[in-house]
């Protein structure tokens, strides 16, 4: 199985970090960023398998609508939010 390569943008969301892909818009999350990359990944295997067999997912980047309310705080009040932005290989 070929690995691809991905951008994904953690954020730290309460106890959590949420792992965004720019390349498809799949998310993992976990207690660290390593176990929300491992999600991820786990998604991407998810995908390509069922994609394997059904021919079913087409893969798009996600618009700069979806990052801006993924990077988006709910709350009008300033806060301070932890980004990191990761090349990956999946």
């Amino acid at each position: 199985m070929a690995m691809d390569f991905y951008t994904i943008v953690f954020k730290k969301s309460d106890d959590y970090w949420v792992a965004l892909c720019l390349e498809n818009g799949l998310v993992g999350q976990g207690l660290s960023k390593e176990i929300a990359l491992a999600k991820f990944k786990e998604a991407i295997d998810s995908m390509q398998e069922v994609n394997d067999l059904e021919d079913v997912f087409s893969s798009s980047p996600i618009s700069i609508k979806e990052l801006h309310e993924f990077l988006s705080v709910e709350n009008t009040e300033p806060v301070s939010t932890i980004y990191e932005l990761r090349a990956v290989h999946a």
